[in-house]
């Protein structure tokens, strides 16, 4: 991870009143993939790393029976809480919690997690720990949308910012789904530098 956690949170809640604002129509057709796949049930507990201001586990709350959302940036997660309160959402809730730390308790039994645009930001040793770290919560499905490189990287395309950010190829994050013992089962490319990977626990 090219800064820290800190770094990362205090630059999101710096962000946090005008992020909904300025995201791009790859980020949202990313988001829409995301929701689609994930497709939760009402006996489902669904668990979003890196959920920022809920775009993701709002969405999927009206269906699911239960929605944990985790991330660093309290700024992000208090735009999150505010909209659930308005919307009437009382079965998601919002805390602290990275992908290799999501905090959610040995009680919660985790069905689906889902993450869009938050993973490229750790190194890809990092992501193979967090897939590992998700892995272990033994979902049946993991739902990641986020920048990553279908083709050669090109930093020259407003995707990600070199100096902050890590994506990862898509070869890389397959090798990591199926070393921790889970199937692709789609691949949906948005862009050459954006796309949503779903991954399902192999029998």
């Amino acid at each position: 991870m090219k800064k820290s956690i800190e770094e990362h949170a205090a630059r999101f809640d710096d962000l946090a009143a005008e992020y909904d604002e300025e995201k791009s129509l790859e980020y949202n057709e990313c988001a829409r993939l995301v929701v689609d796949h994930a497709d939760p049930g009402p006996d489902d507990v669904v668990l979003d790393v890196g959920c920022g201001t809920g775009a993701i586990a709002l969405a999927l709350a009206p269906d699911a029976g239960r929605v944990v959302g985790r991330d660093v940036s309290e700024g992000m997660m208090a735009q999150a809480r505010e909209k659930a309160e308005e919307r009437g959402l009382e079965n998601v809730e919002f805390g602290r919690g990275t992908f290799r730390e999501p905090n959610v308790g040995g009680e919660t039994d985790v069905s689906i997690v889902t993450s869009n645009y938050a993973m490229h930001h750790l190194a890809d040793e990092e992501k193979r720990e967090a897939i590992d770290v998700l892995a272990g919560l033994e979902p049946e499905k993991i739902v990641l949308g986020d920048v990553m490189f279908f083709g050669e990287p090109n930093p020259e395309v407003e995707f990600y910012d070199p100096d902050v950010d890590d994506p990862a190829t898509v070869g890389v994050l397959a090798d990591a789904f199926t070393d921790a013992g889970y199937a692709l089962t789609a691949v949906e490319m948005v862009h050459e530098q954006a796309g949503v990977l779903v991954a399902e626990r192999a029998l």
